[in-house]
């Protein structure tokens, strides 16, 4: 029985991962330290071999694998598949995290959901709850399995995506008998994890994904 690799990668910092902003499908470029991490994992990967690699539209992938390729001349196709780009924030593409913590917060606040003692207490007491609630809001948009942000989408609707692309990918791998390297996002990155790993949502929204490492899978044809 052959063996067939899978190189699982994720895109070095971008100004947006810098400033603590919802990226999902904005397009900002690598920073310094970004290109960095590209190179760091393209290193780690140098003596690896592959035939065919995945990128999706964003450049920040592309940027990622031109350094990985650097190393690899025997890498004879290119693939665009945007079902591995990052999760759709939707209407908080953009924006940062503190602009969102502090907004929501202010909305719940003025729902009235805070109680009666809430009118007697200090301007730092009331910032401090309004602060506590945008940051419960967060957790839910950031790591909720099943919620999407506004016209964005949650990590239920990512993997379905990520799902099909590892069945077309695994019979790419069994028809062309080759090896693989995917330039993807942290996300995509996530679901397909817990797709082959077949660790449970839990554990899945926990993993943090590195800038400057890769993952590998072994497919048996």
């Amino acid at each position: 029985m052959a063996k067939y690799k899978i190189y699982l990668f994720r895109h070095g910092q971008t100004t947006y991962n810098r400033d603590k902003r919802f990226t999902g499908h904005r397009d900002p470029l690598l920073t310094t330290l970004g290109v960095s991490q590209a190179k760091k994992v393209a290193k780690k990967l140098k003596n690896k071999q592959f035939q065919i690699a995945f990128e999706t539209r964003l450049r920040r992938s592309k940027e990622t694998l031109n350094q990985v390729l650097k190393y690899h001349p025997e890498c004879v196709k290119i693939i665009i598949d945007n079902r591995m780009i990052e999760r759709n924030y939707g209407n908080l593409n953009g924006t940062t995290h503190e602009s969102f913590i502090h907004r929501v917060g202010r909305k719940l606040e003025k729902l009235d959901v805070t109680g009666d003692a809430y009118e007697n207490l200090s301007k730092a007491d009331r910032a401090r709850i309004e602060h506590f609630l945008g940051e419960e809001e967060y957790k839910l948009i950031h790591r909720g399995y099943n919620v999407p942000p506004p016209k964005g989408e949650s990590f239920a609707m990512v993997e379905s995506r990520v799902s099909s692309f590892i069945k077309d990918l695994i019979k790419l791998i069994k028809k062309e008998k080759v090896n693989v390297a995917i330039s993807a996002h942290g996300n995509s990155i996530r679901l397909f994890r817990k797709i082959m790993e077949k660790a449970s949502k839990e554990k899945a929204i926990a993993w943090t994904i590195p800038y400057d490492d890769y993952y590998e899978y072994t497919i048996n044809v």
